[in-house]
């Protein structure tokens, strides 16, 4: 099944291309009304005085959408610890399930030692080939500190990764399925009978992760306190194709399925602007801090100079955080970018 979803992935992924650091690697109804008379067809569509009035009508939001993802129900619950997999002084880490859109999604969970309650993150990380990764992959540094400094940290797997359940699609939705988990994580987070603070709750991502945690924001706002962004990738999917599949002699296959399934961005801008983050900005109630380094060769620090623009051109509270010299995987820097997000949550989860 994993390799029948590696497939389809290689012919529908748009946004593969940021990586985390090396070292992590209509059913009829049963009972139908009966059909209106055309006395009720006329009244239904004629005003007190008998003249004609417009019927509106709205067009449901493309399914692989944003828009799509904010008028879905979620369902997140169902917390499960497993093996624990490790343990200090300070903290202990599971492995986790949850349960959210019909789909068990694992993942890691770092508990502080102590009583609680403590504020939460959770996070989402960037690509790893699903075919490769393993449970709690890719930001394994993150969830370690923020555990060591008071904070319960949730890693989410996403669908089709590790021992979350794969689905007929793959990756065919172009990712809108990892918001919708990441969703659903925090929902199952606050439901779980932990030592969870349920009024602090944040998510972040890095790269993909990053895109991850501009949809979520978009999607649902209010569901969390803040947002956290590290080397993110940019918040028009027109660049991530741009960048890693359009100009690729190797992945014509890939634009081939695109442009089948969806159409290309020139051909098609509305089905593109219904998948990146920019078009809702003015949605986003969160404030959100962004971590780039100038030196990044993956996801260049224009993308999060641009969504930064745009962010406070809606009313976003957003700060963008700019390392000299700092590459993709946040090496040296990478305790900087921490205690900065350590002052920005403790601010913003109260």
């Amino acid at each position: 099944m994993r390799r029948l979803l590696a497939a389809m992935t290689c012919c529908v992924c748009v946004l593969v291309g940021c990586t985390d650091p090396g070292s992590e690697p209509s059913d009829a109804s049963p009972n139908p009304a009966p059909a209106p008379s055309p006395d009720d067809e006329s009244r239904s569509s004629s005003s007190v005085d008998g003249s004609a009035e417009p019927t509106e009508t709205t067009e449901p939001p493309h399914p692989v959408s944003l828009p799509a993802l904010q008028d879905k129900e979620y369902d997140g619950g169902r917390l499960r610890l497993g093996t624990e997999v490790y343990s200090t002084s300070t903290q202990v880490q599971h492995e986790v399930t949850y349960r959210g859109g019909g789909l068990t999604i694992s993942g890691r969970i770092a508990v502080p030692e102590g009583d609680g309650p403590f504020p939460s993150i959770v996070l989402a990380h960037g690509y790893i080939d699903p075919e490769v990764y393993v449970n709690g992959q890719g930001m394994t540094r993150e969830r370690e500190w923020f555990a060591d400094h008071g904070y319960i940290a949730l890693h989410v797997d996403y669908r089709n990764h590790a021992g979350s359940d794969d689905t007929s699609i793959g990756e065919a939705d172009l990712r809108m399925g990892y918001a919708e988990d990441v969703i659903n994580a925090v929902l199952a987070l606050r439901a779980w009978d932990g030592p969870v603070d349920d009024d602090r709750i944040a998510v972040g991502g890095r790269s993909m992760g990053g895109g991850v945690v501009y949809n979520v924001l978009v999607a649902q706002p209010g569901l969390v306190d803040a947002g956290v962004a590290w080397a993110p990738v940019s918040s028009d999917a027109v660049d991530s194709y741009n960048r890693w599949i359009a100009h690729d002699p190797e992945r014509q296959d890939i634009v081939d399925a695109i442009d089948r399934l969806y159409g290309l961005p020139r051909d098609n801008p509305e089905f593109w602007d219904g998948i990146s983050a920019r078009t809702y900005f003015d949605d986003i109630t969160e404030p959100v801090l962004i971590h780039h380094g100038t030196a990044d060769d993956t996801c260049p620090i224009r993308w999060s100079r641009e969504t930064a623009r745009l962010m406070e051109r809606d009313g976003v509270d957003v700060t963008l955080a700019e390392y000299p010299g700092e590459g993709h995987a946040f090496g040296p820097q990478f305790f900087a970018s921490m205690e900065s997000a350590d002052r920005f949550l403790r601010q913003h989860l109260r």
